[in-house]
């Protein structure tokens, strides 16, 4: 007799392993201190603070012009290092 090889596809270890880890993890609720907290910092603005801020295109060009002008500095520097650490030929 011949034995065949036990071939397991991804989706059966897939669905051994979220058994295996629905048994070892228990679910834990947070304290209401810490829920109370993270609502108070993360909070979705009003519609009419969102437009007043889309509609200050001072604001937004100077934003702009500030995130291209990090962008170019980055770039610049990158390739300063490229040019210093790839110019020495080894011998």
């Amino acid at each position: 007799m011949t034995k065949r090889k036990q071939t397991v596809t991804p989706e059966e270890k897939l669905e051994a392993l979220e058994s295996h880890l629905a048994v070892t993890l228990k679910p834990v609720t947070p304290s209401k201190e810490i829920v109370q907290r993270l609502r108070e910092r993360i909070h979705m603005p009003a519609r009419d603070e969102i437009i007043m801020r889309l509609s200050d295109w001072r604001r937004l060009f100077l934003v702009f012009g500030g995130v291209l002008s990090g962008m170019m500095l980055l770039i610049t520097i990158a390739r300063a290092f490229y040019y210093l650490v790839g110019r020495r030929d080894p011998m």
